[in-house]
C-alpha cells in the first residue's frame, strides 16, 4: 500500500548514545504505533549484531524480527536486511547506513546516523537537502543531556 502524503524524513542524531542503545527503543514505539519496520544497513557485520541484539536487548521482553531471505521474512513486524525491498510491507524504514532511496512504499523514514563521524554527519546533511527540496516533511532530533530525543527547528 502507497501511503497518500510524501514519506515524513526524521533524522535522529546520535551524540551521547550507540546504535544499539537507540534502535529497540524506536523499533518498539513503531511497533506500539501498530507499524512494521524494515531496517536496512548494507555494512558487513551490523544485520547480525543488531538481529542477535533484538533478542537480548532487555531481560524481561525481546523484539519480534527477522532477516531479509530468511523463512517467513514478509511476516515479520521488523525486518533487517540490506536492499531496497519491503518484503514485509513495512510502514517505516530505518537507514543504518546508506542512501534511503526511493520512500514511496513507506510512511516514515527514520535515517539514524552518528554525529561524530564526519562522514556520516555529511551524508545526512546531503539527505535532508535532497529529502526537504523533493517536498518531504523532514524532522531533526538531537540527543539531550538526559539522552532523550528534543524535536530541532
Amino acid at each position: 500500500m502507497t501511503p497518500s502524503a510524501p514519506c515524513e524524513v526524521w533524522f535522529y542524531h546520535l551524540e551521547r548514545s550507540t546504535l544499539e542503545q537507540v534502535a529497540p527503543e524506536l523499533l518498539e514505539k513503531t511497533l506500539a504505533r501498530g507499524w512494521r519496520a524494515r531496517v536496512r544497513s548494507d555494512q558487513p557485520g551490523r544485520v547480525e549484531a543488531l538481529d542477535a541484539w533484538l533478542w537480548t536487548w532487555r531481560d524481561d521482553s525481546f523484539l519480534p524480527h527477522g532477516v531479509v531471505g530468511e523463512a517467513h521474512a514478509a511476516r515479520q513486524p521488523i525486518l533487517l536486511g540490506p536492499g531496497p525491498e519491503n518484503p514485509n510491507g513495512a510502514q517505516a524504514l530505518f537507514v543504518l547506513d546508506g542512501d534511503p532511496g526511493d520512500l514511496t512504499e513507506y510512511e516514515r523514514c527514520i535515517v539514524i546516523f552518528d554525529g561524530r563521524e564526519d562522514e556520516t554527519l555529511k551524508t545526512a546533511r546531503s539527505l535532508w537537502t535532497r529529502y526537504k527540496k523533493a517536498g518531504h516533511g523532514v524532522t531533526y532530533w538531537k540527543q539531550s543531556e538526559t539522552r532523550g530525543w528534543e524535536k530541532q527547528g
